[in-house]
């Protein structure tokens, strides 16, 4: 420090000398202050690319196979391609090449990663993981340094480990490895992704550390195809959502510490959580046990679980609330679709509310029977039929449509149009790139014409349903399934409550009348 503090002085001195002199001291300057920076830019570029790439995670983790659930088919496949390693010799026997890399493909959360730790956990092996995104640079050069830094570190973590293997898992791997040119004026992609091949080439099992590369992406379709051939990633696993069975499992593990109600069906759970990813999941078990501890109760609620299922699908709920106006108009949207939907899906209903989340005022939760993968066009139809059924509600309560069912007729729109493109309308297969656009728009505006008529006559025929269910909303915010099935059990008997009602419901009643 005192010698920083000494050639600053000599300096100042100087400078002061230079300007007393009367010399033009701002080249000088220019040049001090250049060399400075030079100085400290290359001290950067000196520690650039240093360090150990990926997170080295412990073998003690001992995550296994049978703590993923809903993935059978992907962990059939992977432990096929995981017993070449585990079992070299036997292998080696047989004359079989070993795989070098599996690609892990599917939407994100469905446990990619988790796969990958169970494989290092089956195998007896470190396990490395790194991110596509950690190898890419704007110096040359830095990236494909990483990579080899990458395959020196699993080698030499295996030994100290004294372990037979590594798995290194390279995650988003379509940003290292997208297809070469696609990144114009910038070679160190390719650089890099050239490295990458060099390094699975170079694999050998009779090196002493057995390395096998497992990547993960949810876009693989832009991949290069070099790494795709046979003697890097041999193998491609598809990791899709998971079936009915496989969230049931999943739920299970997710909830084997946490205490449960009597009142809690997880079958019933796995029936309406169709789509969701495990991730999703995992999220809504924990949800569930934060709900519980809010209300402080002992044990995780079916009531826990149906809030924590609503905030995973629509996110946490609003404390705004429309006007008395907007807000009947909401029930009644809400309870067109839920009469619709339980009258030509009988069951499929969970739950209903006006209680606002994200972007919606209103929901209504389904439950299918069970999971669909093909869907004819009556299928088709009928959520079209369910979509419009909202506006169809609003129209015969007040009157008028609102903007509440914009999004509904897009989607609406959008099956009509897959309908037709599809080969299911009386035009048969079209290219919607050849045929008359007119000719397209008129069979796309009878399908949806038809399924409104379809929904309007269902929701004329229940129409005291319709508006004790709007008034229910209008109160509780909430009405069960059960509610709803058991008013379209009796719909006659619904007029009946209307002779006698209270102070309140005269004035709901009155408000109905006033916009039929």
């Amino acid at each position: 420090m005192k010698h920083k503090e000494l050639l600053m002085g000599t300096a100042l001195g100087i400078l002061g000398f230079l300007i007393i002199l009367e010399v033009n001291v701002w080249p000088v300057l220019l040049l001090c202050g250049l060399g400075y920076l030079l100085y400290t830019s290359g001290g950067q570029l000196r520690g650039v690319g240093k360090g150990r790439v990926g997170a080295v995670i412990a073998h003690t983790t001992q995550v296994t196979f049978d703590d993923i659930g809903g993935q059978e088919a992907a962990k059939r496949e992977l432990i096929e391609a995981l017993e070449f390693l585990r079992d070299y010799e036997r292998a080696k026997a047989l004359g079989i090449r070993p795989l070098k890399g599996v690609l892990l493909s599917g939407p994100p959360g469905t446990g990619k990663t988790l796969l990958a730790k169970a494989a290092a956990s089956y195998t007896d092996s470190v396990f490395i993981s790194a991110s596509g995104s950690e190898f890419i640079e704007v110096y040359a050069g830095l990236g494909a340094q990483r990579i080899r830094e990458l395959f020196s570190s699993a080698r030499k973590l295996a030994k100290e480990h004294k372990k037979p293997g590594a798995v290194i898992f390279i995650d988003e791997i379509e940003v290292l490895a997208s297809r070469r040119g696609a990144q114009a004026g910038h070679l160190e992609y390719d650089q890099t992704l050239n490295q990458l091949l060099v390094e699975m080439d170079g694999l050998k099992l009779d090196s002493g550390v057995r390395i096998l590369v497992i990547a993960a992406t949810n876009r693989p379709d832009l991949l290069d195809p070099a790494i795709m051939r046979p003697g890097r990633f041999d193998r491609t696993v598809a990791v899709g959502l998971p079936d009915r069975k496989g969230r049931l499992e999943i739920l299970k593990i997710h909830l084997r510490n946490k205490p449960l109600a009597d009142d809690v069906d997880l079958e019933d759970l796995a029936r309406e959580t169709f789509g969701l990813s495990g991730a999703h999941i995992e999220s809504l078990c924990n949800e569930a046990a934060i709900s519980t501890l809010r209300r402080g109760g002992a044990a995780i609620s079916s009531q826990d679980l149906a809030e924590a299922l609503n905030k995973v699908l629509l996110g946490e709920r609003l404390d705004r609330r429309p006007s008395d106006e907007e807000m009947w108009r909401v029930c009644a949207h809400e309870a067109g679709h839920a009469i619709v939907a339980e009258t030509i899906r009988p069951g499929s209903v969970a739950h209903i509310t006006v209680s606002p989340r994200g972007n919606a005022l209103g929901f209504v939760r389904h439950s299918p029977a069970e999971d669909r993968y093909l869907y004819p066009r009556e299928v088709l139809e009928e959520e079209i039929q369910i979509l419009l059924a909202g506006a169809a509600a609003e129209q015969l309560m007040f009157g008028s449509k609102s903007t509440g069912a914009a999004n509904d007729f897009r989607r609406a729109l959008d099956i009509a149009k897959r309908i037709v493109l599809y080969g299911m309308s009386p035009l048969g297969v079209v290219d919607k790139d050849t045929a008359p656009m007119d000719m397209l728009a008129r069979v796309t505006n009878e399908i949806i014409q038809n399924a409104d008529r379809c929904a309007v006559s269902i929701l004329t025929r229940y129409r005291a349903v319709l508006e004790k269910l709007s008034e229910e909303l209008f109160e509780k915010e909430t009405v069960s399934a059960e509610e709803l099935r058991s008013y379209l059990a009796a719909p006659g008997k619904l007029t009946w409550k209307w002779r006698k009602p209270s102070a309140r419901r005269s004035r709901i009643r009155s408000r109905i009348k006033r916009r039929m």
